[in-house]
């Protein structure tokens, strides 16, 4: 193990906590400080747009990990501040509150921020955004039977921030820019599915392109579309995708393009490691560079990256070779996804039904197994991994065997 006694974690979401945790797991016994810009404790965003938002889940069922759990932890804990530069030379992060961080080793892990739409950049009553626990509470707030919510994005984040809404009794129109929203991450036929359940529980599904949020008396009041119409509402959610958070590392040195450009084994750098979302690395088929803004992935990434970090520029570093997994629940149903099952050739339902909504299906272009995507069909799901994860040939006509 590398003899270094001074790691720095900036980023105190999920990646940032599991690599703290993996760094300990590992034996690191040295000064472990671990920044977050948000004032909360580590908690998990998927449940924002879901139980969160819905109001069956308060904040408290969000947290990671308690005070015990952090405290035996024994980290120098930096919650509500944002890092602001980092100094390699010095090896120091420097803080919003003056503060300096002293690290030998540093692990990047701020994530991601949501994209604003024109006429809404700065704060504005009744435009939403969906990232932190406030941007929840806040767009809970405004969620009851018979307000016009409109979600403008045809992502995940939208989708189920529709479906919550709907489910409270809200008037929910969601604009999409494609045809059949989410067919690029789920593939078409379960975007299909899962957009006429929308349809079924009353959101109307708009295509089209946002220009900009309309604004009356100090408050949102609908979207201008590109076309020049416009659709009104109470309430809008702009769920129109990310960017890494990483506009404080400029002249760091450290390379970004789209995230921070790691090599095959998360390192940024000597020194200098990323995981969860804000990271890019070579993706060992294509060997182009991608992020994942997945929960998963900011899991096993951190693991990977802490390992690493570890093993010093002389041990037995490990490539981080993931087999992509998302999941989704919408109406009571959970969607879940391995590999890249958006723009496969084939769909081969190998167990259930697209009908009774309970399947597992394997997605395959040029021969090979892709991805894969299920609803309640958990055994076929796992058999379907392995072949993802192989990215093995798909026989014609068959099945799982």
């Amino acid at each position: 193990m590398t003899a270094l006694r001074e790691v720095a974690v900036v980023g105190a979401g999920a990646a940032g906590l599991h690599a703290a945790e993996a760094l300990r797991r590992a034996g690191y016994d040295g000064r472990l400080t671990l920044i977050g810009a948000e004032d909360e404790p580590p908690y998990d965003r998927p449940p924002l747009s879901k139980h969160l938002l819905s109001g069956r889940w308060q904040p408290d069922r969000l947290v990671l990990r308690g005070p015990e759990a952090l405290h035996r932890l024994a980290i120098d804990l930096r919650l509500g501040v944002r890092a602001e530069r980092l100094d390699r030379r010095d090896r120091t992060v420097r803080l919003a509150d003056g503060g300096r961080v002293r690290c030998e080793a540093v692990i990047l892990a701020t994530g991601v921020r949501p994209r604003r739409l024109p006429g809404a950049e700065a704060p504005l009553a009744g435009a939403h955004v969906l990232r932190t626990l406030a941007d929840a509470l806040a767009l809970r707030e405004e969620l009851r039977a018979g307000v016009r919510l409109l979600v403008v994005g045809g992502g995940l984040l939208g989708a189920e921030a529709a479906a919550t809404a709907v489910e409270l009794g809200a008037e929910v129109t969601w604009l999409v820019s494609t045809a059949t929203p989410l067919a690029g991450v789920l593939g078409r036929e379960t975007a299909a599915l899962l957009a006429g359940l929308h349809r079924e529980h009353g959101v109307r599904i708009r295509r089209g392109v946002a220009a900009a949020v309309t604004e009356r008396h100090g408050r949102a009041s609908g979207v201008r579309l590109a076309d020049g119409s416009q659709l009104a509402a109470d309430a809008v959610l702009m769920a129109v995708g990310s960017e890494p958070a990483t506009e404080w590392l400029a002249g760091s040195g450290v390379r970004l393009d789209d995230g921070v450009v790691c090599d095959a084994y998360c390192a940024a750098g000597p020194g200098v490691w990323a995981a969860g979302d804000a990271a890019s690395w070579p993706d060992p088929r294509t060997g182009r560079h991608r992020r994942l803004e997945q929960r998963t992935n900011a899991t096993e990434q951190a693991l990977c990256a802490a390992r690493n970090l570890l093993a010093g520029p002389d041990g037995a570093r490990q490539a981080y070779e993931p087999v992509p997994y998302l999941w989704t629940d919408q109406y009571g149903l959970r969607v879940q996804a391995f590999g890249r099952p958006g723009g496969a050739e084939r769909f081969e339902v190998v167990d259930g039904s697209l009908a009774e909504r309970r399947f597992a299906a394997a997605c395959v272009r040029d021969g090979l197994v892709c991805g894969a995507v299920g609803i309640a069909s958990a055994r076929a799901m796992r058999g379907l991994r392995a072949r993802v994860a192989a990215l093995s040939p798909w026989p014609t006509g068959a099945g799982v065997s």
